[in-house]
């Protein structure tokens, strides 16, 4: 009886507007495709410069490791290309996690961003 509870609930939510996550291949996509964006803009210098950021981006887990993963990107790029430009490759990146996050975890507008 408890395929039949989780199978009413999901359809609930879809008709109120909350569709059910990624499938697990789509997740599995959207995450390898996102670990070798944020390790493409470390470059080849990455792994020298910045081993710690390198190695917990090539090892996270899950989409919400790489999310939280982010600042850390932002911080080693902003040392080495300056915090606009590195500003504007995070935002490339943030726009890869979209469909693959809960609500709860997606990017809120900020008046900083123009």
């Amino acid at each position: 009886m408890r395929w039949f509870k989780g199978s009413i609930r999901s359809s609930i939510y879809g008709l109120l507007g909350n569709p059910g996550g990624p499938t697990e291949s789509t997740l599995e996509t959207g995450i390898e495709d996102i670990r070798e964006a944020m390790l493409g803009l470390l470059g080849d210098a990455g792994p020298k410069q910045f081993p710690n950021v390198t190695r917990r981006i090539r090892y996270a887990n899950d989409v919400q490791a790489l999310w939280y993963l982010r600042g850390d990107l932002m911080a080693a790029l902003a040392a080495t290309q300056g915090e606009a430009t590195a500003r504007e490759k995070i935002q490339h990146i943030t726009q890869m996690f979209q469909g693959l996050l809960p609500g709860s975890l997606t990017s809120r507008p900020s008046p900083l961003m123009g």
